[in-house]
């Protein structure tokens, strides 16, 4: 069984429209948990009336995504799922995305499959997985690297964002959960898909299935539009800053190979201090 886990918070309408679009797949064997981390518009009961089928579990409002999805996941390995999808309510997948993904890990029982993202405004595809490159701290995005006409099938890559990624459970009974400790909101989702391919678990972007997202949802979107100090703190140190240096510190420490650590940890710290008012 699959289990669908969704941690939202403060966004009803837009929650609302991802469980529209799980309720409209064209396959219908797997549940959905959304785990509510302390919402004040609503957004619970909109569910219970809304979406009965639902499992709704509720967070005091300081879990964040890390936690979140880990009390969905929790709940979901203690209910014999086989396996479990981390979704963000920011997206919109399409019709077929749950068939395409059944598809695709049919054919890789033991991949973890990321699935490729597309504007909702524009309806062209802004991300398709990438390449890590830990010795000189560059990243190869396939969308740059693969034709259009082959755009589709799986394509290998080195790690992928929890949003719409498709899990086995031994994933999780191997390497633990997301490391909602050390890294209690950005980067836990790279984390987790570093570490499952450390432990021999190869991770693919599945170009057929297909989410729309808000890019501008992103918080640290809205952060660099209004460039201001206040912004260049909460870039630098606040919990969902695109450029905390502490998160970033710790997936460093965490992942980059030991021989590549220094150069990778400086040429991050010169990019997230100087790139907040050059991008």
């Amino acid at each position: 069984m699959l289990y669908i886990v969704i941690p939202v918070h403060n966004r009803r309408e837009m929650t609302k429209e991802c469980l529209l679009s799980l309720q409209n797949q064209t396959v219908k064997n797997f549940k959905i948990i959304i785990v509510d981390d302390g919402s004040t518009d609503g957004t619970s009961e909109m569910i219970k009336s809304e979406f009965p089928e639902v499992i709704l579990l509720n967070g005091d409002g300081n879990l964040f995504w890390t936690a979140a999805t880990n009390l969905g996941v929790r709940y979901a390995m203690n209910h014999q799922a086989t396996y479990i999808m981390t979704l963000n309510d920011d997206t919109i997948p399409f019709e077929d995305f749950i068939e395409k993904m059944h598809y695709w890990t049919s054919k890789r029982k033991n991949a973890l499959l990321g699935a490729l993202s597309l504007d909702i405004s524009s309806k062209k595809p802004i991300y398709g997985g990438a390449i890590n490159d830990w010795k000189w701290n560059k990243i190869k995005y396939l969308l740059d690297e693969i034709e259009e006409n082959d755009q589709h099938g799986i394509h290998r890559v080195t790690h992928f964002p929890g949003r719409g990624l498709f899990i086995p459970v031994q994933v999780f009974e191997k390497i633990g959960l997301f490391a909602e400790k050390v890294l209690p909101h950005c980067t836990a989702d790279y984390d987790f898909t570093q570490r499952a391919t450390r432990k021999g678990f190869e991770i693919y972007c599945n170009y057929d299935a297909k989410l729309y997202m808000y890019p501008e949802e992103n918080a640290d979107f809205h952060n660099r539009k209004k460039k201001s100090l206040n912004g260049y703190y909460y870039h630098l140190f606040g919990m969902k800053g695109g450029g905390n240096l502490k998160t970033f510190t710790t997936y460093a420490l965490r992942n980059c190979p030991p021989k590549y650590l220094p150069y990778f940890l400086l040429s991050g710290y010169f990019r997230r201090i100087f790139g907040y008012f050059v991008k």
